[in-house]
Order: structure tokens, then sequence, then C-alpha cells
């Protein structure tokens, strides 16, 4: 198990893409097994993580509404449906002299916050939500980026256990300002990913 200290660029998806990922992140697929469509990093002393999916476009749903909608299936996946707290605090575009990747049609950034379980536990967790979203509809693709940064921690939670244990040798977490670095930093490389 290998954790980066330096954000450095590195590969993503088989070499399709690259992004600066911050310091001190764990690759979840050195661990366990992820889907094809995702990678995921999880932060190696707090219970921060961040996840890059490539996902159907959804050709119904309008650019101005697409971060919601994505928002509302994270929700939904969650099961922080119908829980109290649930909100989106703010949606924004992204101008594309402030990202690297190529010709999406629309590129947004949405802040919110969820009640969130871990696992079968009944425990939530306060968690904000950021997300990245690229809409490639020349690729069929919606490309979601998203950084789950736990704000509190249930006493009952199995986070509660972990943190503790971490916290001989704490190390920082992760900033919004990282995670839009890795945002703004994101680039197609191979299209050919879509083929």
């Amino acid at each position: 198990m290998v954790t980066n200290a330096e954000p450095l660029s590195r590969p993503l998806f088989g070499g399709s893409f690259s992004a600066i990922i911050p310091p001190h992140s764990i690759d979840v697929s050195d661990i366990r097994e992820i889907p094809d469509n995702q990678e995921v990093f999880v932060h190696s002393g707090t219970d921060q993580s961040i996840v890059i999916e490539l996902l159907e476009h959804q050709i119904q749903v309008p650019d101005q509404e697409a971060a919601r909608y994505h928002f509302a299936d994270i929700t939904s996946s969650n099961d922080a449906t119908g829980v109290e707290g649930t909100e989106i605090f703010s949606v924004e575009p992204f101008g594309g002299d402030q990202i690297a990747l190529q010709d999406p049609s629309s590129a947004w950034f949405l802040s919110g916050r969820q009640q969130v379980a871990k696992f079968n536990e009944q425990a939530r967790n306060t968690v904000m939500i950021h997300l990245a979203l690229f809409r490639l509809p020349q690729y069929s693709t919606d490309i979601l980026i998203t950084f789950n940064d736990p704000t509190v921690i249930s006493p009952f939670s199995s986070s509660t256990v972990a943190m503790g244990e971490s916290s001989s040798s704490p190390v920082q977490p992760w900033t919004l300002e990282q995670f839009r670095a890795t945002v703004q930093s994101f680039r197609l490389l191979d299209p050919a990913i879509f083929s």
C-alpha cells in the first residue's frame, strides 16, 4: 500500500487521463477491486475520499441541472434520501480558462452536505460533498469528480475508531483548494478510452 506525500500528476484509467492527486492519498484499487469506470483515493489519516467516475452522459438532463442530478444520484447511493440535513449550498459553472480538460460542453462545481451512514451502520456522519462535473456529449460521457469530506463524525460510527487510531501520526486533511487543484488539473490524454 503506497501513499504519496507530495501532490503530483498521476495517470488515471490506465493512462487515459491524468490529474494532481492530493498528498497522503491511498489508491483504493491497491486494497480492493473497484469498478472499471472509477478511480478512488482515500486519505491515509482521515475519512476523506476522492472518487473519479466515467458515467453515461445524461442527455435528457440540461447542463444547468446536471450537477444537481448527479448529487441526487449520490444522495440515493448513500441512502441519504429523505434525511434531514441533505442540502445543496452552491452550483457554479467552471470557465474554460479554469480547467485543463479540453472541450467539455460544460463544467460545473457543486457544494452540498449529506448525512451518511457507513456500510450498514445506523450512525450518520455529516459529510460535505464537493463535486465537479464535466459534460462530454461527444463521447456520451459525464465525468464526475467527488470529494467526500466528513465534518461531523458520530460517536457511534466506526469512523470514530479509525480516526482515533490515526491520531498517533497526524497528517493534514485535504482542503477544498487541493480538491480544486485536482479538478483543474484533470486532463484527457487518450480519447480511445471512449471507443
